[in-house]
């Protein structure tokens, strides 16, 4: 497979599609959390992401669902969905903003949980990236000013087991192609969602379907968009992009459901941008 050539405008532009696709997904796992709950969401997105994987594979081959390493497919996708099911849930009871940006500590725990189980150095700049991190999450979510609610620790916990996955992907990549990490993850999570779910799944009313194929489609299309922009773009020009998906976030919150954040949220976001950044220069 040839190597794309390091190109600035086409990086950034596949870094928009990645945001968009984050943002619709946030938006569609609001609209639907009115009538379903986290697992069924996680459940509906794996439906429509395995139909489409499905037809991908019919015509590339099916050869490329084997992969050598099941069981380390599993665990990861087992730490996913239960990360997956705290960003829905904190997407249904807190802004949306506030979820993106105690998702933005992904990268510091990435760096960190790289140093503990895959062996990298630990040196000054990822010190300074955690500390960083915590303090940006501190001035976040305030403790001692008021309770801190559950939604808030599901999207902090859903951020630090993201951060378990992308450690298995940096292993898996060395031997399984993209969409053969894809299909493991959709298939192993939908049998946990509908499990989850049980007794209690509810079809979702006629507007909700729309948002149902959003989530599905967005689920690949978020993965794909951001792999393209890491391969036109360094991590150091296209991670930082991502961070416009913060004052985004704010405004279509702010345009579909009212919602406000408060100046801390974007304090901690400006904390947590600056221990990412030093990473990524310096790490």
């Amino acid at each position: 497979m040839q190597t794309p050539v390091k190109s600035l405008p086409r990086a950034v532009a596949w870094m928009f599609a990645t945001i968009v696709s984050f943002l619709l997904m946030g938006i569609a796992g609001r609209q639907l959390s009115a009538e379903i709950g986290p697992a069924q969401v996680v459940a509906f997105r794996n439906i429509v992401c395995l139909a489409i994987l499905a037809v991908l594979l019919t015509i590339q081959g099916w050869r490329l669902a084997r992969t050598a390493k099941p069981w380390r497919h599993v665990l990861r996708n087992v730490i996913h969905f239960a990360s997956q099911f705290g960003w829905f849930y904190a997407i249904a009871h807190i802004a949306i903003a506030e979820v993106f940006a105690i998702e933005f500590t992904t990268p510091i725990w990435t760096a960190l949980l790289a140093v503990l189980f895959l062996g990298e150095r630990l040196n000054p700049a990822r010190i300074g990236a955690v500390v960083l991190g915590f303090a940006g999450v501190l001035v976040i979510l305030r403790p001692g000013s008021a309770a801190i609610d559950a939604a808030s620790l599901a999207a902090l916990g859903a951020a630090f087991g993201y951060a378990l996955t992308y450690a298995f992907t940096k292993n898996l990549v060395l031997t399984d192609r993209p969409i053969t990490i894809l299909l493991w993850m959709n298939a192993v999570q939908l049998p946990l969602g509908l499990a989850v779910t049980g007794a209690d799944w509810v079809w979702p009313s006629a507007p909700l379907w729309p948002w149902v194929l959003v989530i599905g489609i967005v689920g690949l299309t978020s993965h794909y968009c951001l792999s393209r922009a890491l391969a036109y773009g360094d991590a150091t020009v296209v991670v930082p992009i991502d961070f416009a998906r913060l004052p985004l976030a704010a405004v279509v919150a702010w345009l579909m459901y009212g919602e406000t954040v408060t100046i801390y949220v974007f304090a901690g976001a400006a904390i947590i941008f600056a221990g990412v950044w030093l990473n990524l220069r310096r790490g």
